[in-house]
């Protein structure tokens, strides 16, 4: 298999349902984060800003979306309705993307991430 170079290669791949729920995703984490950096990392969809936010990827019947185990904790009540791991929300090709809900990690990990910045910042002083 060749190597994704960008996500709009990762997207292409896949049927035009799976390509539109990530694109829709995408499209989300893009206008909240206007400055998010798009990458391929671990072979999957990557935003960073001050660290990797968020990834998703694509399976057989739902899409990966990869927020971290902070995420998941803090929003477990709901996410209660999609089936979680550690560090991963399978939201599946059946359901709606609830993407108020991706809003709101997306905008947990940027602050998060910016905490995690200011410390850094705090300990070399």
């Amino acid at each position: 298999m060749d190597v994704i170079q960008n996500i709009d290669e990762y997207l292409n791949r896949f049927p035009e349902e799976a390509r539109l729920n990530m694109q829709m995703m995408r499209t989300e984490i893009k206008r909240i984060v206007p400055d998010v950096e798009e990458t391929i990392s671990w072979g999957m969809p990557s935003f960073r800003k001050n660290g990797i936010l968020v990834q998703f990827a694509c399976h057989k019947k739902h899409i990966g979306f990869y927020p971290g185990p902070s995420a998941i904790e803090t929003f477990k009540e709901d996410l209660s309705s999609f089936s979680t791991s550690k560090g991963a929300i399978q939201f599946p090709f059946d359901k709606a993307i609830p993407l108020d809900l991706i809003t709101r990690i997306v905008l947990f990990r940027v602050a998060e991430n910016n905490d995690k910045i200011l410390k850094k910042k705090k300990e070399k002083k």
